[in-house]
Formats: structure tokens, C-alpha cells, sequence
């Protein structure tokens, strides 16, 4: 349940220590989580939280409307001099009090020039000239620009938790045969978790059930079930889809790939953008700065104007304080970048700080590794050439032999063939270092390796085999030919599509592998990568990235971020693929992406672009009106209406839209 508070909501010129508290906190209570930002709002603001944010406002607007109809509209003999006044400061009270109260903290605090003091100056100004239907309005519009303030940043907080905050409070484990109930916190490293259809897992573990489907959306962004086997790892926050599994825990809870990731996410937002850290040091400058304008607005026509009623150049200088406030700047900056980290961990990227939505907006060239960051990284068959006998035989022959080989091309055929090779006879296998197998299957003499193999065996066979990029195991029964198996690292199905795309987007890609150069350049004209290098040690990679590099060119560099740590370190922006399988990928990157798909390369771009475009839109949008209903203001020509539409409807404005990312689809 949302807890509830009396406080007043925090204000804008404390947006950027609202946004950057952590988005969860991991280890505020007794489960690991925290409904509460450490200001007094719940993320996900309950009835009551709610009556308590619109309470002053609403009650602040309905005695502001009174007051105005007993001044326009029914003007009745009594509603004048001091009662009237009484009334507007009773109706200022409720927006009033808390900002003036956070005015004078600030200036305990050594921060005189704060968004409070000038609300605070300009509504009491207004008080002191007789204009206090406009003094309460200023603050009411105020107040309800905080409420939107506080709303989005609840917003963004209240996504991200749900979208990574998805560890249950208790797990089930087996003890002894027996089923007990424990807070997962409790979770001890050995133990049994006993995990439902439809049941989140607690903790990180190894399946010990012989096969398990887990919905792994909360993670990687996929909505699509992932089927385990025995023995491998499954993470916390992974959704059990079918049958009851079991789980040994190898973390504890608070150690486990979602609470390194919440810790991460929790950090992002303390690497600001250079657009973050120049709004706030020109906020720092340019407050003061109005103030004194402000003051010799009011005061210095005194000495070149005729005549000069100093009522009238208060009441301008107090319009100019309104407007000046930079409130739409200092709320909507942070509030994109924190919504374009929000929008890439929806999708399944994570961002290590909103200074990387700035790089990856500005990125021209994609140097990419190969081996399981464009191609899948396993071994599998991928086309099967017999001669003088079916393909089923030959595959069957050959999975026979390679059962008793420990090499991973060995059980890419052997996977291939299901089983296949189960009701056959094999006897005397003998390896041929570096060559391959031979042995008896069902009393024929096999022979399974490659070319070299057939040469040592006087075998003849078309020798054009040997000239394929990809690894070829030839087959031979009886001491004849009989064709060969062709293997190779299986492409990603959305590698074409990711270098298709990059390439609209203006964006060039180059590979960099390790592999033999004939493969890497097989499967760079597959993916059309017209720049491609293979047989690079590291230290070779790094020289070829010194050779990308330019001055006005940002780079990102896409691998494990563990074996390419020297060409990461060279880049703008490192990304690692399928962080989720590596610690050592989550501390290494800049960026992680949960899943392996490539594409996700792509989505990372587009939102840094849109969140960019947003942040840049907000700067222009609050610049201009600023500008021009200052000029307006210091004229005479622009009323206190004018100027709260400067400051807080700019700031309305600026807000949704840059809640905007948010709701925006890659």
C-alpha cells in the first residue's frame, strides 16, 4: 500500500535530487523493496496520497474563485479593505505557506536566488501593490505545475520498478520432502526452491527439473517463453510458464543479475548529460542575474523618467521575476533524460547513465564483434551433402562416432540428429589428433573429420570442399566418400534487419573478429557489412579502432565487454550483448543489452535521438517564450497572466512533453 505523507511536494529547483534519488531502492525494508522516494511520495501515489497532493491547490482555486466573484461579479460593500485581504491571504495559504517555508530552508542552506525565493518575492510583491487576486493565482498555477512535476517523476519511478522491481517477497523450498513458506531474502546459497506455473523466481539458480519454460519479459524485454534445460542458469524475476520446476539457489538475494541491475539503474541517473550539467550551472548564474534585473527595473526609471509611479515599475519588475523563473528548464531536462533511461530498460536496454542517451544519439559508426553478438556463438548443422547414400544414414553414421568426441562441433551433430544414432553398434572409435574419428558403426568402417583426414586415408573427394569459409566434417564409410556435413555459427535472424536499419539511421558498421578472416567475411556479405576484419588478436582490434577513430565521429563498440575491455575503453559508448549471462558485462558497458538480439543496437540509438529531440525542444520552447514575454513584461505590455503562462504554463508544457518518451514504441 502507498504510504501517505503531510509534506509538501518537493519544488522544482530540487527536480534534479527528486529525479536522481534511486528509482528503488533495494534494501529499505524487509523484502528488498521501497514504496517510498525518501521525499514523502509513495511511487505509486495511493487515493490518500493523492487527496494530500491536490488538497491545497483545490482549496487555494475555490476560494480564489470566490474571491474574484465577490470582486467582479456580485461586489458586495462588505468584501473590501482588510477583510478583503484577510480572504486572498487565507486562499494564498495553502500554496503559499510550503513555498515560502522551502524559501527560507534555501536560504539557511546558503542558496538565496532559489525558485522559491522569486515565487516568494513576486506573489508578496504582488500582496503589497493591492493586486492579490493575481499574488494567489501566481502561486496557485505554481503549485499546480509541482503537481505535474511530482506526477511524472512518480510516473517514471512507479515504470521502472514495475518493470524491474520483480522479485516476490517469499519462495517456496523443499526441506527434507517438505514444503516451506520463506522470505527470500532468507534464501540461503544450496537451497531448493520449488517454483509454480506462473510463479516469479526469487532468486538466481539452477535448474534442476529436466526442462522448464520461464517467460523472461521482466528482464530482457521478450515476451516470448524461453525453454531451459537441466542445468542451467535461470535469473530472479523470470516467470515460471508451465510446469512445477525446481531451483537450486547459487546468490543470495541481494546478489542476484535483477538486483545488480536495479543497483545500476539506481546509479544512472548520477552520470549526467552535458545538456543536464549545463542547465544546472546556467540555472546557478542566471537567477541571480534576473533578481538584480528585476531590481533595476523597478528602481532605475526613477531617474530618467518624467513621471515615474513606482507602483507600476513594481509591478513590472514582479512580472519579470515570474517569468524569469527557470523552472521549465530545471524540471524538464532531467525529466527526459530520465525518461529515455525509463523507456530503454521497457525495452530491454540499460543505460548506465543518461550521458550515454546524448552519445548514442550522435553515433556514426557501429564497430560490432561477431561471434555471439551477430551470430548466435553456438556450433549448428547447416546443410548435410551425401553421395551413394540417403542424408538420414549419413547423419546417423556420423552423430554414432561423434558421440564419443568431447568437441563442440561433434554435439552440434549430434544435436542434429535427435537421437537418431541411438539403435546403432559402435565399436573400436580411435582419434586422430587433428584430424577427426574413425571407428565401427553397425560393422562398417567410418571415418569423420576433416579433409586432412581423408588425405591420411587415401580417400579421394572433391576437393573444392576444402575451399568452404565454414568448418566441413567429411564422412567416409567403408573407405569411400560419402559426402560431408557443413557447420557453422548460425547468423542472428535479426542481424540483416539491425545493419538495414543502422544504415537508414546514417550509421556505418564495421566487424571486428577473431575468427578466421574467410568466415568473417562470408558473414559480413550475408549481413552486407561492406568493412570487415578477421584473424585480430585484441591488440590488433585496438589498433584498428585507432584507425576509425576521428575527431567529429562517436563510435560504440558492441561485444561481450569482457574479452574486447581494451576496445570498449576506446569507444564513446561500449555495449554489451546478453548482459544478463555475464557479471562482468554489467560492470564493463556502458550500455547493456538484456537479450541478444541485435536489433536492440537500433532501439538504443532511437531513443537516445528522441530523447534528445525532446530535451532540445523543451530548452528552445521555454527560451523563447521567456524571451518574449520578458521583453513584453519589462515594457508594460504584459499583465501577471502573461507571466504565469511564461513560467508555469512553459513548464506544463515542458512536462508532458517530456513524458512523452515514455509512451513512445521503438
Amino acid at each position: 500500500m502507498a504510504k501517505s505523507t503531510n509534506k509538501p511536494a518537493k519544488k522544482c529547483c530540487s527536480i534534479d535530487e527528486e529525479i536522481h534519488k534511486p528509482a528503488v531502492n533495494i534494501s529499505d525494508d524487509d523484502h528488498g523493496h521501497s514504496d517510498d522516494d525518501g521525499h514523502g511520495h509513495s511511487h505509486d501515489l495511493g487515493d490518500q496520497s493523492k487527496v494530500q497532493l491536490f488538497a491545497p491547490a483545490v482549496i487555494s482555486f475555490l476560494l480564489l474563485m470566490i474571491g474574484i466573484s465577490l470582486d467582479y461579479y456580485f461586489k458586495p460593500e462588505w468584501f473590501t479593505d482588510n477583510l478583503r485581504l484577510i480572504f486572498y491571504i487565507i486562499a494564498y495559504m495553502p500554496v503559499g505557506l510550503p513555498v515560502l517555508k522551502e524559501a527560507v530552508t534555501s536560504i539557511k542552506q546558503g542558496d538565496v536566488f532559489s525558485e522559491f525565493f522569486l515565487m516568494g518575492i513576486a506573489t508578496i510583491g504582488a500582496f503589497a501593490i493591492g493586486e492579490y487576486p493575481e499574488g494567489v493565482a501566481v502561486m496557485l498555477f505554481y503549485a499546480i505545475g509541482e503537481i505535474f512535476q511530482t506526477l511524472a517523476v512518480t510516473r517514471a519511478k512507479t515504470n521502472i520498478k514495475k518493470l524491474l522491481d520483480q522479485r516476490p517477497d517469499e519462495a517456496t523450498i523443499i526441506v527434507d520432502g517438505n514444503q516451506l513458506l520463506k522470505k527470500a531474502k532468507d534464501i540461503a546459497i544450496g537451497e531448493v526452491v520449488q517454483l509454480k506455473s506462473g510463479e516469479k523466481l526469487a532468486i538466481d539458480g539452477i535448474l534442476l527439473s529436466e526442462t522448464a519454460s520461464f517467460n523472461t519479459a521482466a528482464l530482457t524485454g521478450e515476451s516470448t517463453p524461453t525453454t531451459f534445460k537441466k542445468g542451467e542458469m535461470v535469473l530472479a524475476g523470470m516467470i515460471n510458464s508451465q510446469t512445477v520446476s525446481l531451483i537450486e539457489s547459487t546468490t543470495a538475494f541481494e546478489d542476484t543479475k535483477l538486483s545488480r541491475i536495479l543497483q545500476m539503474v539506481q546509479e544512472a541517473s548520477s552520470k549526467k548529460a552535458p545538456t543536464e550539467l549545463f542547465i544546472r550551472k546556467f540555472a546557478k548564474i542566471y537567477t541571480p542575474i534576473v533578481v538584480f534585473l528585476a531590481l533595476a527595473i523597478c528602481l532605475l526609471p526613477y531617474f530618467f523618467v518624467d513621471e515615474y509611479i513606482f507602483r507600476d515599475w513594481l509591478y513590472r519588475a514582479l512580472i519579470f521575476l515570474v517569468i524569469s523563473c527557470p523552472c521549465a528548464l530545471v524540471i524538464s531536462i532531467p525529466l527526459g533524460y530520465f525518461g529515455g533511461i525509463g523507456a530503454a530498460s521497457r525495452n530491454g536496454i540499460l543505460f548506465k547513465g543518461s550521458v550515454f542517451l546524448d552519445v548514442m544519439a550522435s553515433i556514426g559508426l557501429v564497430v560490432t564483434d561477431k561471434t555471439g553478438t551477430m551470430t548466435e556463438g553456438v556450433f549448428k548443422v547447416q546443410n548435410i551433402e551425401s553421395v551413394g547414400i540417403s542424408e538420414e544414414d549419413l547423419i546417423k553414421y556420423t552423430a554414432a562416432i561423434e558421440h564419443k568426441s568431447t568437441h563442440p562441433i561433434g554435439a552440434a551433430i549430434i544435436e542434429y540428429a535427435k537421437g537418431s544414432e541411438t539403435n546403432v553398434e559402435v565399436s573400436e572409435v580411435e582419434e586422430i589428433a587433428g584430424h577427426g574419428l574413425i571407428g565401427r558403426v553397425d560393422g562398417r568402417n567410418i571415418a569423420v573429420g576433416n579433409t586432412k583426414l581423408l588425405d591420411k586415408l587415401n580417400i579421394s573427394y572433391d576437393k573444392q570442399i576444402g575451399e568452404s569459409a565454414f568448418t566441413i566434417i567429411a564422412v567416409a564409410i567403408d573407405n569411400k566418400y560419402a559426402g560431408h556435413v557443413l557447420i557453422a555459427d548460425q547468423i542472428k535472424t535479426d542481424a540483416a534487419l539491425t545493419v538495414a536499419e543502422l544504415k537508414k539511421l546514417g550509421v556505418r558498421t564495421v566487424m571486428l573478429s577473431g575468427d578466421k578472416d574467410a568466415v568473417v567475411q562470408a558473414v559480413a556479405k550475408e549481413l552486407k557489412i561492406e568493412e570487415s576484419y578477421g584473424d585480430l588478436l585484441p591488440e590488433h582490434k585496438v589498433e584498428k579502432m585507432e584507425g576509425l577513430k576521428s575527431p567529429n565521429l562517436k563510435i560504440a563498440f558492441v561485444g561481450d565487454g569482457v574479452n574486447d575491455a581494451p576496445v570498449v575503453a576506446l569507444a564513446d559508448a561500449g555495449i554489451a550483448m546478453g548482459g544478463l549471462g555475464s557479471d562482468a558485462t554489467i560492470e564493463t558497458a556502458d550500455i547493456v543489452i538484456q537479450n541478444d538480439q541485435p536489433y536492440k543496437i537500433v532501439t538504443a540509438i532511437k531513443i537516445g535521438k528522441k530523447t534528445k529531440q525532446i530535451v532540445w525542444q523543451n530548452i528552445s520552447m521555454a527560451f523563447l517564450v521567456k524571451a518574449v514575454v520578458l521583453i513584453l513584461g519589462a515594457g508594460g505590455l504584459a499583465t501577471m497572466w502573461e507571466a504565469v503562462f511564461a513560467d508555469v504554463g512553459v513548464a506544463l508544457l515542458a512536462i508532458l512533453n517530456a513524458m512523452r518518451i515514455q509512451n513512445s514504441k521503438f
